[in-house]
């Protein structure tokens, strides 16, 4: 995402999403959590990317989910096409089959952009939600959960839709990941490395190439 497409993200989700998650929360609970509607709107800064990833994976299991739940939503986004998300994704045709074989992924029911759009979106604020459930009483979640359809139809109005190559969303997937890594194993390069199943030298090289900053 270019810089002025990206503050015009940060600005609508500020200016126009922020206000939509305090009335649905007033709504369903009574009160606003801000720090709950600080993580929805991170997690809608790439929605796409949203991808639901078991705990304790190694690095190459955890991008091999990543992988496979990325290009099984794409397929439903392309209807099935595989020459369409191959240039779209830009790879080779043939990588794309070899993963959908070696992954076992089965052609999903298409969605148009707006319903894979909307869909996206309703899937990040449902995981962000679930970070929440032992400390929110279920019944006062289940009011929320309610609201998430009417509320992703409407924060799709103001998020834009992008398209992400596979080196792209390869990127964004490894910075989150090893960036929540080093976050659990406080910042100690040997300890997750030991952790995700890395070499120390190879951690290294990727904290430098997706310039992940220790803090």
């Amino acid at each position: 995402m270019k810089p002025k497409e990206r503050q015009d993200l940060e600005e609508a989700l500020k200016e126009k999403v922020s206000p939509l998650l305090e009335e649905t929360m007033e709504k369903s609970w009574g009160i606003t959590i801000p720090k709950l509607e600080t993580d929805i709107t991170d997690s809608l800064k790439n929605p796409q990317l949203n991808i639901y990833i078991p705990p304790n994976l190694t690095f190459s299991e955890a991008k091999k989910v990543f992988k496979g739940e990325f290009i099984k939503r794409e397929l439903r986004l392309n209807k099935g096409n595989v020459s369409q998300l191959a240039k779209l994704l830009k790879v080779n045709r043939r990588s794309v089959h070899r993963v959908i074989k070696d992954l076992g992924i089965k052609k999903d029911a298409t969605l148009s952009k707006d319903e894979y759009h909307q869909d996206l979106i309703g899937q990040s604020i449902r995981s962000t939600l679930e970070q929440y459930k032992q400390i929110i009483h279920p019944q006062q979640m289940e009011k929320m959960y309610q609201e998430v359809p009417s509320l992703s139809r409407n924060i799709a109005k103001f998020i834009p839709f992008e398209e992400l190559s596979w080196k792209e969303a390869e990127r964004e997937f490894e910075k989150q990941f090893l960036r929540q890594a080093l976050r659990e194993s406080g910042n100690s390069i040997s300890k997750t490395a030991q952790k995700i199943e890395l070499r120390v030298e190879t951690l290294y090289r990727k904290i430098k190439k997706l310039e992940l900053k220790l803090a």
